[in-house]
């Protein structure tokens, strides 16, 4: 796939991802959330994948992922879902 300006959009927002917090696929492509699955899929840059879960707060990556954010601090619900009430990078004020 050639690369586009939306994929670098989307690269970029996930490398501003902070440590111990999370961005859902959706907060990084509004209305199109499959877009920053397959970017991230495709890329051979090192971004830090693992901050990016889906809007349930479920891993795509599994346990991989999970050991990765359980080392940054990031809290998960009993269910084992990342706790977006308290992780999710809050959204700048207009």
């Amino acid at each position: 796939m050639p690369r586009r300006p939306e994929h670098d959009a989307v690269l970029a927002r996930v490398r501003a991802i902070p440590e111990g917090w999370v961005r859902t696929y959706g907060d990084l492509t509004p209305g199109a959330p499959r877009l920053a699955g397959t970017v991230l899929r495709l890329t051979d840059e090192d971004v830090p994948w693992w901050r990016v879960v889906r809007a349930d707060g479920s891993l795509a990556k599994g346990d991989r992922q999970r050991a990765l954010l359980l080392a940054e601090g990031v809290p998960f619900t009993r269910a084992g879902r990342v706790d977006l009430r308290s992780a999710r990078v809050p959204e700048a004020p207009d």
